[in-house]
């Protein structure tokens, strides 16, 4: 049976508990015993590894690599942990203690600014100067930007996670597309001619547009307009610059041209769970679709998808034409917890986790994600399906995006999405946005302000 699980579902699913995790982290809830490199690595010693992983596949693919290290490093034992929640990660991480973790794995990116400000994450900035590591040499410019926090790495990324563009073949052809759209007013136009209408509703839809449909978020749109959240400050200027506005009333006239809102949102409710077979691209009910590479081993596996599909990268805004290529990243991260006497091993072990060529193939060939290591996404032995090396090209593109850390963790997409919803939906006028983008500003900055006091 295929696995439906992946990181980027799991991140999704985790902001709904992020606002009363923030709470807790920066109320100065953080671990009272201090850790430290302590341990000798020419002794015998165990650490403890914390992580979210349960499906077979998947834990079968963590465990291999613990027995590939433990060969490697003889004096060092791996006691694995798997399918453990943030929220039991942050009660361990600020309880510290001997049965705290030594190193813990997260599929939520929106938790790197709190581990980091709160100093449940140790910063690995001097490990990776010791072991002669160049993190910009070594990682992907994306992955960088959401395991650090105001300059502090205090995480690395593991495997990560791509978004591009699914599309159906056979429906392009038929509907006599050569090839799939680079820019976004192409993506319009081809979404409209792959709509067959039916009643007051489709036979067949282009595209779904919405926001609640599967991948479709707005910060995941944004991806492709690379837009800037914060400045040096850490200030919100979602309404500075037009990458904001331009995306949302794009996104508006996309829903309109397909339909509008109201019959988007009933066809949607025709729709089979996201990471089923019942998937709407998976059925024909739509003929694009934004995912990432694990769609890829899911469509292989589905016995019912008889149709041609290929994937490409996302379009892009008109006048960023010479940037096609690129999308949204994020992916999961890897710390050592600052309560931690035993920081040595456990770099070791993270440092052969994240670093480690052979190790992160063989991890995102099992589980079907992107490595994240530029040494990692050049290797023969990574799948070298074409579907799926379009993923690894975008992973691979220097101008891929993704959501700065923050304090606050997600609560600033959250606010954002609230004010997305209600301009797709009409209740907020397009000649509003960028008035409106203020006022999302003002509020982010509350928010973030409050978590910092």
């Amino acid at each position: 049976m295929p696995s439906w699980r992946h990181p980027l579902r799991r991140t999704a699913l985790a902001i709904l508990g992020a606002a009363a995790a923030t709470a807790l982290l920066a109320s100065g809830c953080t671990a009272n015993v201090n850790g430290g490199a302590y341990d000798d690595l020419s002794k015998k010693e165990t650490i403890t590894f914390w992580h979210g992983w349960s499906q077979p596949n998947e834990v079968n693919a963590i465990n291999a690599n613990i027995r590939a290290f433990e060969r490697l490093h003889p004096n060092i034992t791996v006691k694995s942990v798997g399918n453990v929640t943030d929220d039991t990660i942050n009660q361990a991480l600020r309880a510290g203690g001997d049965s705290a973790p030594d190193v813990v794995s997260s599929f939520s990116t929106d938790k790197v600014g709190l581990y980091c400000a709160s100093g449940l994450w140790t910063d690995l900035d001097p490990f990776l100067a010791k072991s002669g590591i160049d993190k910009a040499k070594t990682f992907t410019a994306p992955t960088l930007k959401y395991t650090a926090y105001r300059g502090k790495q205090c995480s690395l990324p593991l495997l990560g996670d791509a978004l591009g563009l699914y599309y159906n073949v056979d429906m392009f052809k038929k509907a006599g597309i050569a090839r799939p759209p680079r820019t976004f007013s192409e993506f319009k136009a081809d979404a409209e001619k792959l709509t067959v209408r039916k009643g007051d509703g489709y036979r067949q839809l282009g595209f779904m547009p919405d926001y609640h449909g599967y991948a479709t978020t707005p910060t995941n749109y944004l991806g492709q307009w690379s837009p800037t959240y914060l400045d040096a400050r850490g200030r919100s200027v979602l309404a500075k610059g037009s990458a904001v506005t331009d995306m949302l009333t794009y996104q508006r006239g996309l829903v309109q041209a397909l339909g509008g809102y109201d019959r988007l949102e009933k066809y949607r409710t025709t729709f089979g769970d996201e990471y089923s077979t019942q998937n709407a691209f998976h059925v024909q009910k739509v003929a694009m679709q934004m995912d990432g590479e694990w769609r890829t081993v899911n469509l292989e596996q589905d016995r019912n998808v008889r149709f041609h599909w290929a994937t490409a990268p996302m379009p892009v805004p008109d006048d960023q034409a010479d940037q096609y290529g690129k999308g949204y990243a994020t992916g999961t991260t890897i710390g050592i917890a600052h309560s931690s006497r035993k920081q040595n091993a456990a770099w070791q072990f993270v440092k052969f986790l994240t670093t480690n060529t052979k190790a992160l193939v063989s991890f995102a060939n099992a589980i079907h994600n992107v490595p994240t290591t530029y040494a990692s996404l050049k290797s023969p032995d990574l799948d070298k399906s074409p579907t799926f090396r379009t993923f690894v090209r975008i992973a691979a593109n220097p101008r891929s995006s993704t959501l700065p850390p923050t304090l606050n963790g997600s609560q600033f997409a959250l606010t954002l999405s609230d004010f997305a919803y209600r301009v797709e939906s009409g209740k907020v006028p397009v000649a509003r946005i960028r008035e409106g983008l203020k006022e999302v500003d003002h509020q982010i900055d509350l928010d973030n302000l409050q978590a910092e006091m």
